[in-house]
């Protein structure tokens, strides 16, 4: 069971987000007309210090820094993927995610959805774009629950049966209250905390850690006995997974609706350009959660079997204090609400712009849209806190790893569009439906590892983005042969892709 200390401070922490939550109304108060832009997008007027905390806060949720950690205790080396996959999507969100969000903030924008509707003139194209990133985000929203519940009924903070269940939708149900009544504002008013809390808690941990364990070499020596040595360094077969998994990762990463609408909120491009440099920063803390993985090793920490996430929650729980402990779990704690009230705005939002207003009410008025996000938001969470409760803990993380294949077949459309449109919608359409097959087929014949055996290794979802990019390409070869319009492109971004300087924007353009 927790000890008093630790439960007050983890309980101060908590108290605190709330609080903060309560203040994000006067994050950049605005004067305008309820809007969906304004409720899902803070009016577009976070700048270069509060779009680092809410991107970097987004990013990096609460499952991530106990999965890291858990797979680097169960797996050795092979978890560290995550590390050069977040580095390779800093040079990456500065291109990309300045450019769509410049294209956004002309053009109103609000989803990747708009963007790819204005861009091909295909309502279908950007409806399955909207549709795959709905289902995308539901069970990595999910997942955010199961981070929670892992971590703390690993340190004793979480009760068992009923009560339990209680403080999750409690918890869940102050998040729900603050994001239906101001909208990203609250997650971004709390990701500071997130911020403050999780490096001072974790600086505290390594530090700790390193003295208790005799340095770092005595924690990977320790470690090594444990796994057999070599499970510490990448073999041979391993490589190509590393490789592709990072890549691939990166490259999904940034096609999540909850990523682009912390992006989509930047006062300008160049914040973006900024924040992007600045990313790192938060990487540096996911390679300390994956050390703290391999030093719970080392201490001889034993976690139930299929529960390696818990690792690290089980370490912090035997070596620290009270109320260090307690700080840890309330870090990760918010770590979670950040993240999962961003995704269910952004589900929320893309259903409201790409299915409600495209094809049920194409008349509604913007305080009628907000009305309806705000609803399918507050669906959201509890559908999240319903799947938890139903559905055992591996179906969520079966769904998310086939979620991160499907986002991924988005990128053609939406990341490639941004510098060329010479793709054909309907070729994109098709490109789409092989790489969702081709990448369901691939993860669900391995068991739901989205890595395949054998003497390829590859990751299914760069594998089926492949095909999908292919399928695309020869696609707008057939049809621009047969003649097959397109629709009106009516963004002004260039039809080919060019390295040259683009247009200026002005009176006379879109």
């Amino acid at each position: 069971m927790a000890d008093s200390a630790m439960t007050a401070t983890f309980l101060a922490v908590i108290g605190g987000a709330s609080l903060l939550a309560v203040t994000a109304r006067r994050l950049h108060p605005s004067d305008r007309l309820p809007s969906l832009e304004g409720w899902a997008l803070a009016d577009r007027g976070l700048g270069p210090v509060w779009t680092w905390l809410l991107l970097g806060g987004t990013i990096f949720t609460a499952y991530t820094f106990t999965a890291v950690p858990g797979l680097a205790y169960g797996n050795g080396a092979a978890a560290f993927f995550a590390v050069p996959y977040t580095v390779i999507v800093c040079p990456i969100a500065f291109v990309l995610l300045s450019r769509l969000g410049e294209v956004a903030r002309r053009h109103g924008y609000i989803t990747a959805a708009d963007f790819v509707r204005g861009r091909y003139g295909s309502a279908p194209l950007a409806l399955v774009v909207a549709l795959t990133g709905i289902l995308a985000t539901m069970p990595y929203l999910a997942l955010q629950l199961l981070g929670i519940r892992a971590v703390l009924t690993a340190g004793g903070v979480y009760p068992r049966g009923a009560a339990g269940d209680l403080v999750m939708v409690a918890l869940f149900a102050g998040l729900a209250v603050a994001t239906y009544r101001h909208g990203l504002r609250a997650p971004t008013v709390i990701s500071a905390l997130k911020a403050v809390a999780v490096f001072v808690s974790l600086t505290a941990v390594t530090w700790l850690v390193l003295e208790r364990l005799g340095g770092p070499g005595a924690v990977f020596d320790g470690a090594a006995e444990r796994l057999g040595g070599p499970a510490l360094l990448l073999s041979p077969e391993q490589q190509p997974s590393y490789a592709t998994l990072a890549l691939g990762s990166a490259l999904a990463l940034l096609m999540y609706p909850h990523v682009l609408t912390a992006a989509f909120a930047a006062d300008s491009p160049r914040t973006l350009r900024k924040v992007a440099v600045a990313l790192p920063a938060w990487t540096g803390l996911l390679a300390l959660f994956g050390f703290l993985g391999i030093a719970a090793l080392a201490a001889g920490v034993r976690a139930p079997e299929g529960g390696a996430e818990t690792a690290v929650p089980m370490l912090v729980d035997r070596l620290m204090p009270g109320p260090l402990a307690g700080l840890v779990f309330g870090a990760i704690t918010v770590g979670a609400l950040v993240p999962a009230a961003v995704m269910s705005i952004a589900a929320a939002t893309s259903f409201v712009r790409n299915v409600y207003v495209e094809y049920v009410h194409p008349t509604a008025t913007p305080k009628r849209q907000v009305r309806i996000a705000k609803a399918v938001s507050l669906t959201a969470k509890v559908g999240a806190v319903a799947f938890v409760f139903g559905l055992r803990d591996q179906d969520a993380v079966n769904l998310q790893l086939l979620g991160g294949v499907w986002i991924l077949q988005i990128f053609p459309a939406v990341a490639v569009g941004l510098f060329t449109g010479r793709l054909h919608p309907r070729a994109l359409l098709a490109g789409w439906g092989a790489g969702m097959l081709s990448g369901t087929y691939l993860v669900v014949r391995e068991g739901f590892s989205s890595v395949g055996t054998g003497p390829f290794q590859i990751y299914a979802g760069l594998t089926a983005l492949l095909l999908n990019l292919t399928v695309a390409v020869i696609g707008t070869a057939v049809l621009e042969r047969l003649g097959v319009p397109r629709g009106a492109d009516l963004t002004d971004l260039p039809s080919r892709l060019s390295l040259g300087r683009r247009p200026e924007t002005g009176a006379n353009n879109p």
